[in-house]
């Protein structure tokens, strides 16, 4: 009987300690999950050209030593051109095997190097000059990095005012009296480089022949901001 009496205490006891259900414990209803998003066509105002060199010969330190001096030479006359970027690009070296594929009878190299500018005419006027020693590998157009952030910035309160619109068209379909918004989340996209079409990517000089200029269509690119998140509709008593 004591036992049962003691028993009893503890299960009463333990009962107090339990906090009473709040509001935040509750299961929420009338939750839908909403997409939106804004976007603009911005012009492409970022140029980049890929350029290489190719040769082939028995000396693998001669043929590299000769690669090298033609790719110096290259990226002096792309860096003291204003307003250009120049790097190297990718650059690898392969054996050449003979007939039976067994003995390596020589050595085959290409180096790339990599011009980028916002200025257009300027790396058009380069690139038709380096083409008397270079071939062309590509031709890309995209937007600047501070072009892209400064077109999402002015996206931002158009996504979000799309997100509110279909709130409000969705809470009235619902037959709500109103909604919160429980969660939003904001993504960028688009704004891809895009490659230039191969024939105007094909165009090289001769070598007793005037430096040719590729022709610029560089085109506009899609920037969008996505806005997604979580409302709750408030029904009518």
């Amino acid at each position: 009987m004591f036992a049962l009496r003691r028993c009893s205490a503890l299960l009463l006891a333990a009962s107090l300690l339990i906090p009473p259900l709040t509001y935040a414990d509750e299961l929420h209803y009338n939750q839908i999950s909403l997409h939106a998003e804004a976007s603009r066509e911005v012009p492409r105002d970022l140029m980049t050209v890929t350029l290489y060199t190719e040769d082939q010969g028995r000396d693998p330190a001669q043929l590299a030593a000769g690669i090298s001096t033609l790719l110096n030479k290259a990226l002096a006359q792309a860096r003291g051109t204003q307003g250009v970027t120049a790097s190297m690009g990718s650059r690898r070296s392969y054996p050449v095997y003979d007939d039976k594929g067994q003995k390596i009878t020589g050595w085959r190299e290409r180096a790339e190097v990599r011009l980028q500018s916002q200025d257009f005419p300027a790396l058009s006027t380069l690139t038709g000059e380096l083409l008397q020693t270079l071939k062309m590998g590509g031709m890309a157009f995209g937007i600047a990095d501070q072009t892209r952030k400064d077109n999402e910035d002015a996206l931002l309160k158009d996504a979000v005012a799309a997100f509110k619109a279909r709130a409000q068209r969705v809470t009235e379909a619902m037959g709500g009296s109103g909604y919160k918004i429980v969660n939003l989340d904001l993504n960028e996209g688009g704004g891809s480089m895009r490659a230039a079409p191969m024939p105007m990517m094909m165009k090289a000089a001769r070598a007793d022949a005037a430096p040719v200029t590729p022709d610029i269509e560089a085109g506009t690119t899609q920037v969008q901001v996505n806005a997604g998140g979580l409302i709750e509709v408030q029904m009518a008593p």
